[in-house]
């Protein structure tokens, strides 16, 4: 064929362009859209088969596709589809595949074509747990353990292996029967009854004794996910490891004079409640990440009303007009008087400015209302960063104030004579004086604040960091929509225009 004598190729803009124009809207719909754009996130199905292709490229801004051919061609590897994360159906057969990569985000596939390439190993599918139909016959799949890797997809119905030698085996078909019994289709063919009872005898024990493994692991990828589920929680609430005694052992950790004067009558009950604070940190901050995400989301919330609003309004000018529009131009059609004609023309350009006028004035309008609702997010977000850290400062204090209190009752009741619990030397040797009491109290609480300080840093480093990038994404994706609204508006005014105008020249010829 024509195309197999063609140099491999790379996808670029121009292979793009030329098969979502094929593939595309025709006709009027077809002139207003390339007058618009190309918008490649707005495309939901691709085509580009028969193409020689050997790279897979330029695909990240697809992120609305949902289907995806690209067989026929050289490819050597999946690569580049890591933004595709709305793909349901790819189709890679008759390529140059060896391995299985690449498809890690495409977690919402439901159906995949590998045929005839040059796969040996069925892997690096584990995210892919939508999974309906598989095709990968006609490759060099040898190892009947390729099917035991399937049984994590759970809704895998279809599975075609014909072609590979993995079908040569005698056992080949009741091997997949026992180990894959959801399995509705192999290689085309129905699964009947007999076969999976006959598998189910053959195998019996050796599928209980799996089916037991797997739930074992099961049960630890569970907790492993809850485990991790949670520590990402925390990370989000900028308090991860906080809900242990971390903090309150880093403070005690270089603190020279801890150890003794944690051996102060009355100091155990102290430290145990000063433990008990840290956590009230952790607490805290878990409480003000649900406030940060509530805000987030009363934001996003009135964005959206505040632009449906607006769109609501704007879309029923445009439909008015545009009814209006076909209505002037078909009466039009009909006007043979040159000067009549000339007139109705004019009046149309100008109810078209009107229009745009109009258009953009509500434009100009939702800007502004955006605008506003940015600014009381901002600052209210915030005033949120900004008294976290106070809470953990507060806390060290109070502990330092009843530390401090603790060692002078204990000094005093030295001198007096009247201490009656044993008390080692190294602590007797802080209990000298008051000056020495109160320096040892006051450097344990220097060092105290200083973690607090390093903590604090990291801390508004983490959160300024998140609050800048958040505001400028929603900065961001005002820009690019305000951009494309203005697109719109001025392509659409356009084609009235020009279709006015073509009526003019075609009147004067």
């Amino acid at each position: 064929m024509d195309w197999q004598q063609d140099e491999p190729k790379v996808i670029d803009e121009e292979m793009l362009q030329q098969a979502i124009e094929e593939q595309g809207p025709q006709g009027q719909a077809g002139d207003i859209a390339k007058k618009e754009g190309i918008q490649y996130e707005e495309v939901l199905q691709l085509r580009l088969d028969y193409k020689n292709i050997l790279k897979i490229y330029h695909l990240w801004h697809f992120t609305s596709l949902t289907k995806l051919q690209l067989d026929n061609n050289v490819i050597e590897r999946i690569e580049g589809l890591e933004n595709l994360t709305n793909l349901v159906w790819l189709d890679l057969s008759f390529n140059n595949i060896e391995v299985i990569e690449g498809l890690d985000s495409l977690v919402k596939l439901e159906d995949l074509s590998l045929f005839s390439n040059r796969i040996s190993v069925i892997e690096n599918l584990d995210m892919l747990q939508n999974l309906h139909i598989l095709s990968l016959g006609n490759n060099a799949i040898a190892q009947l353990e390729n099917v035991l890797y399937l049984r994590k997809f759970k809704n895998l119905r279809t599975l075609n292996l014909a072609g590979n030698p993995v079908c040569d085996e005698e056992r080949y078909k009741i091997f997949v029967a026992a180990y894959l019994p959801e399995l509705v289709y192999l290689d085309y063919r129905l699964q009947d009854e007999q076969t999976r009872e006959s598998a189910i005898t053959k195998y019996q024990y050796a599928i209980e004794e799996m089916q037991q493994n797997e739930l074992q692991n099961e049960q630890a990828m569970e907790a492993q996910k809850i485990s991790n589920e949670e520590l990402q929680l925390h990370k989000d609430a900028f308090v991860e490891f906080l809900n242990g005694p971390q903090l309150f052992d880093s403070m005690f950790a270089d603190d020279p004079d801890a150890e003794n004067l944690a051996l102060l009558p009355g100091m155990e009950a102290l430290l145990d409640n000063m433990e008990a604070l840290c956590v009230q940190i952790f607490d805290a901050g878990l409480t003000q990440h649900a406030q940060r995400t509530a805000e987030v989301e009363s934001f996003f919330t009135c964005s959206r009303e505040a632009v449906a609003d607006n769109q609501h309004k704007a879309a029923q000018i445009a439909a008015d007009f545009e009814s209006s529009r076909r209505q002037k131009i078909a009466e039009m059609q009909q006007i043979t008087d040159a000067e009549l004609l000339e007139a109705h023309i004019s009046s149309c350009q100008e109810q078209g400015n009107q229009l745009s006028e109009t258009l953009m004035s509500l434009e100009l309008q939702l800007v502004d209302q955006l605008e506003e609702i940015f600014k009381d997010f901002e600052r209210n977000i915030s005033d949120m960063v900004g008294g976290f850290i106070e809470f953990c400062r507060d806390l060290e204090n109070q502990h330092h104030e009843q530390q401090l209190e603790i060692a002078l009752a204990t000094l005093e009741k030295v001198v007096k004579n009247e201490l009656e619990e044993e008390i080692p030397e190294d602590v007797a040797m802080l209990l000298v004086d008051k000056d020495t009491v109160t320096n040892a109290v006051s450097a344990s609480h220097d060092t105290h604040l200083l973690k607090i300080d390093n903590r604090e840093d990291a801390l508004l480093t983490r959160i300024n960091s998140w609050m800048t990038g958040l505001l400028k994404s929603i900065h961001d994706e005002e820009v690019t929509r305000n951009r494309k609204r203005i697109s719109e508006i001025r392509n659409y005014i356009s084609f009235v225009k020009d279709e006015l105008e073509d009526m003019r020249l075609s009147e004067h010829n």
